[in-house]
């Protein structure tokens, strides 16, 4: 019996299982915005109610954070060059940065220690701690987890072309009810230069994406995309 228990377990550390669930992707969440992700099954949940959730912080405030400007609380820290644009409701984290040109508008949460890039777009999102998303990125009803980062030209694409609801495809299809999703990106996901995340992609924790690779669909944690059809487990 213990044999045939380790060959079981052998054979499910190996699969390239396909992660959708808020708790198989976060480890945690910073606390202005854990009352709302952790009532989620799934993190695009969230992503309908986030305006409303965004709108009672505001109005109850959060310790250590400053009203800058209506409907915009910032953490202690917080760099804003001169020509970054926020519109409310928007909460940010401690020690954050907004580089030049950066564009928040819907409803934007951040967590601590992000990197807001230079002429990048947000709308309608969630960034939990030390994301960083550095130069012109657009981040469009989407959820990045803790540190998880994209490169250069990065776009999270959020609108189907036919306009119809997305549905995320994984083990199972997974109907939204959302006819705008982005890219759902668990903790440590790492996307190259210049890739397009389709709409209702998921990235597992700790995969890391080629550059200039269009993605679709539910990708394994702690993997290597070389293509969209091309997966390796990370050794």
């Amino acid at each position: 019996m213990p044999a045939k228990s380790s060959r079981r377990s052998q054979k499910e550390d190996t699969r390239l299982d396909k992660l959708v669930k808020t708790k198989e992707l976060f480890a945690s969440f910073p606390a202005p915005i854990a009352p709302l992700l952790a009532d989620t099954t799934y993190p695009w949940e969230a992503l309908p109610r986030l305006k409303d959730y965004l709108w009672a912080l505001v109005k109850a405030g959060i310790e250590g954070y400053t009203e800058i400007a209506e409907g915009v609380l910032v953490g202690e820290g917080v760099k804003i060059y001169p020509t970054a644009t926020i519109e409310p409701p928007a909460v940010i984290g401690a020690h954050t940065e907004l580089r030049p040109g950066a564009f928040i508008r819907g409803s934007f949460f951040c967590g601590e220690g992000c990197v807001l890039g230079n002429s990048s777009e947000y709308k309608n999102c969630i960034l939990l701690d030390k994301v960083q998303t550095p130069h012109y990125n657009y981040v469009g009803d989407s959820v990045l987890g803790n540190r998880a980062h994209t490169g250069a030209g990065t776009i999270c694409s959020n609108f189907k072309a036919d306009g119809k609801n997305v549905v995320v495809h994984g083990e199972e299809d997974y109907p939204t009810g959302l006819r705008k999703l982005g890219g759902i990106l668990g903790d440590g996901a790492d996307v190259g230069c210049g890739a397009v995340i389709n709409p209702g992609t998921v990235i597992g924790m700790r995969t890391s994406v080629y550059p200039l690779t269009a993605l679709r669909g539910v990708y394994p944690a702690d993997c290597i995309v070389k293509r969209a059809d091309l997966v390796i487990k990370r050794k």
